[in-house]
């Protein structure tokens, strides 16, 4: 197993006495929280018992951290900490190097490496290094090249070499500038981030191990000789949303703890994805981020860990802690690369949720630096220097990431193709995309350079682009008219809330429910947009699992620490007669049938469909609709209720499924015609009527009748006459128990009249 680099230090490095007063007037700012530049306080303790973990041999407790080739040619000295010992190889020499590319990257006989950072607006950058198990931080000057600071090392290793930044430049607070040459700072381009080893363990800000860089231009993939993509169209996807971790955190997953919640716990349990029928699986983030967060000052939160990961620390690097065993960040980009190409062996593509919207450094009023912050606070983020709080905050979430800027901008784009070409993911579903439309100054632009780069960019142009088109500013919600060069599709939250309100019975709600069935033509005909580009969701990782949106009518958030306040308000929810669970048989047989009535709709809609992991087996998270600090049973598949479930609620969903991957009328790749889609209704505008019948037809055998009747009480409809030569045959009726709810090979017997029940859905299909 790769082994995995060891803890740095993990305190910032004093400047001189005349660089810390220069510095603490320049951002001096009465009444302005701020981060400051004072050292982060020293735990022997703690770090003398993450060496002993990894045990590995100690150094004196007196033996202070030394920076060698320090700014000004000072050799600073560290407070003391116990760190692992070594024997301090010989001096590394360098040369200016080159400005391009940034990151990290060796010469061509693997002699030394160079890197490169983007800094506008900075005067002194300079590389510090931390070799092996070294304990010395070695430090090299790095030379400007238009915006580029960059220097070459001769003699570095090619793996397990750490690295960081510190930077400095001229203005302050009032200007933009959030400088601080006391810390180490991450490179954005890190392709591999060394922190703590285990998820969950360690302690915040990094615990003992900080956020460095790193690198591995050793390691090989062989990715197999008959190894290919699956290259799906994105109208035949059925999406699986689901987090690595969530997926087999659970000890009923019966994988043991090394491989609990890893890249090879997801790959371990692959054939559940198969079994089930999607052909795609959108995994929450898995670029690095900081899972401790809510540890780094006492708060309400303290409780939580970041389970989701929608705070990002850098765009290019897996998430460590996803690594089986603790292994490290060399072997988390192996293991990544191991459970794509599983999924790929099985036919299913791998989608990424990225954030590229607003980073994990926090707001002007609580802020955390980790490299951003401390690169070019004015370049990388949107900020208003006019304003009390600088940051802007579009994403809800402290700051927001000026994504339309050259240099982020350019970023974003390597970032992307880096996962396409180095990992081989198939997609992206770009977290509050309404963002990445934003201008500098904010407003929404009609034609972004980002989105306009990645759309014409000829790698990225070819995967999946899933735009979530809102955020949480005002002008920010772009669903159905987000810019999308007629590739990016879309979650259509319009479809989410039309389905939810016609499912539970919402007086007035059955025209637009007709048209999300359709493929939301109202939002997407339009150029050379197709009903595919309609990402289609009941629920998602964030709101109600489906069984909660039949089980509460209002959210249950106390256990999140913010007083109930956090989540959203508006669920289109119905608790069917009940808030919350109970053993009354009416209630819970109501419940299921919506269940059912819900994945019904789901699986005919024209468009791309995605589901939440869990809603196959009923998950509840007791009424909580805001999970995202919560490692346990809220946001864990459980492996037993999948066995519970198997022959009922799980069997309808993977029949489902099945049913319609398998019929050539769902999921088609253009607008339907009148005379594909015929409507059986003459109350329209009755804003009490809540039943709907319509049938597909593509030439006789196969053609099929779908109803959905959302009042209380049985319907008794008419059918049309089956096509010539054919007589219907029952394929789902959602009031029936399993397994008749749903025989995908149909059902004869079906008479000129069918009677859907309350709260039912019934197909038929000319046979």
């Amino acid at each position: 197993m790769v082994s995995s680099l060891l803890p740095v230090a993990g305190v910032s490095v004093p400047r001189t006495q005349e660089g810390t007063n220069a510095r603490a007037q320049a951002n001096e700012r009465p009444k302005c929280p701020r981060h400051g530049i004072a050292l982060r306080a020293q735990r022997l303790s703690a770090r003398t018992k993450a060496v002993q973990r990894l045990s590995t041999p100690q150094r004196s407790m007196a033996a202070p951290l030394r920076v060698r080739g320090a700014r000004r040619n000072q050799v600073s000295v560290i407070a003391a900490a116990t760190m692992p010992t070594s024997s301090p190889s010989d001096e590394y020499t360098y040369t200016p190097g080159s400005a391009t590319p940034l990151g990290p990257s060796p010469d061509a006989d693997k002699t030394g490496v160079n890197f490169s950072i983007a800094s506008k607006h900075a005067s002194v950058v300079t590389l510090c290094l931390l070799v092996g198990y070294e304990s010395e931080v070695r430090e090299f000057p790095c030379q400007r090249s238009g915006d580029n600071w960059h220097v070459f090392v001769a003699g570095l290793p090619m793996a397990e070499v750490r690295y960081s930044y510190r930077i400095d430049g001229d203005g302050g607070w009032e200007d933009g500038h959030r400088w601080d040459y006391s810390k180490f700072l991450l490179d954005p381009y890190a392709p591999l981030v060394a922190s703590r080893p285990k998820y969950g363990e360690g302690g915040a800000n990094g615990g003992d191990y900080g956020w460095w860089g790193t690198y591995d231009f050793e390691s090989t993939f062989d990715w197999g000789a008959d190894y290919k993509r699956p290259n799906h169209h994105l109208a035949d996807l059925v999406i699986y949303e689901t987090a690595v971790r969530g997926f087999t955190a659970s000890d009923t997953s019966l994988l043991g703890e090394d491989l609990q919640g890893s890249y090879l716990g997801l790959a371990a349990k692959l054939d559940h994805l198969v079994d089930l029928g999607v052909n795609a699986v959108e995994l929450l983030p898995v670029h690095e981020f900081d899972e401790m967060e809510f540890q780094r000052s006492p708060n309400d939160r303290m409780h939580m860990v970041n389970t989701w990961g929608y705070s990002t620390l850098g765009f290019f690097a897996p998430m460590t802690r996803y690594a089986a065993a603790g292994a490290g960040p060399r072997a988390a980009a192996l293991q990544f690369k191991e459970m794509v190409r599983q999924c790929h062996a099985k036919d299913v593509e791998v989608i990424l949720d990225v954030v590229y919207n607003h980073t994990a450094e926090g707001s002007d009023e609580g802020p955390y630096v980790i490299g951003f912050r401390g690169i070019d606070a004015k370049t990388y983020y949107m900020l208003d220097t006019n304003a009390y709080v600088q940051m802007k905050n579009y994403s809800g979430c402290g700051n927001t990431v000026n994504c339309n800027h050259p240099i982020v901008a350019q970023m974003i784009v390597d970032s992307l193709k880096h996962w396409v070409e180095e990992y081989h993911v198939d997609g992206f579903r770009f977290d509050l995309a309404s963002i990445l439309c934003r201008s500098e100054d904010g407003p929404p632009m009609p034609a972004p350079p980002l989105i306009r780069m990645i759309s014409k960019d000829p790698v990225l142009s070819k995967v999946h682009l899933i735009a979530e088109p809102w955020d949480c500013g005002g002008d920010g919600y772009l669903v159905g008219h987000f810019p999308n060069w007629d590739i990016w599709a879309e979650w259509n939250g319009k479809y989410r809330d039309a389905v939810r309100n016609f499912i539970k019975g919402t007086d007035g709600s059955k025209k637009e429910f007709a048209s999300r069935l359709t493929g939301s033509a109202d939002l997407y005909q339009y150029h050379n947009r197709k009903p595919f580009h309609s990402v289609n969701f009941i629920t998602a990782h964030d709101g109600f699992t489906l069984r909660d949106l039949v089980t509460y009518n209002g959210k249950h958030n106390m256990a999140n620490g913010e007083g109930g306040r956090d989540g959203c308000n508006d669920n289109y929810s119905w608790n069917c007669g009940h808030e919350g669970h109970t053993e009354e048989a009416s209630i819970k047989g109501l419940r299921a049938r919506q269940m059912k009535n819900f994945m019904t709709a789901l699986m005919v809609s024209q468009g791309t469909p995605m589901m939440v992991m869990g809603d196959e087996i009923g998950l509840t998270r007791d009424g909580n609709n805001n999970a995202y600090g919560h490692d346990n049973w809220m946001t864990h598949f459980n492996w037993d209720t999948l066995e519970r479930k198997r022959i009922s609620h799980f069997r309808f969903f993977q029949q489902m499924i099945k049913f319609r991957r398998s019929h050539p009328l769902l999921g088609s790749r253009e607008f339907l015609s009148d005379s594909q889609c015929r409507w059986y209704e003459d109350n329209w505008d009755n804003e009490e009527s809540r039943f709907l019948a319509y049938s597909l037809h593509g030439g006789g055998k196969g053609d099929l009748y779908i109803a959905f009747n959302a009042h209380s009480f049985y319907v008794e409809a008419a059918l049309p006459a089956a096509p010539s030569g054919t007589s219907w045959y029952r394929i789902v009726d959602t009031n029936l128990p399993a397994p008749e709810d749903i025989i995908v090979e149909g059902v004869a017997g079906v008479g000129g009249r069918y009677n859907v029940a309350a709260y039912g859905a019934v197909i038929l299909m000319a046979k």
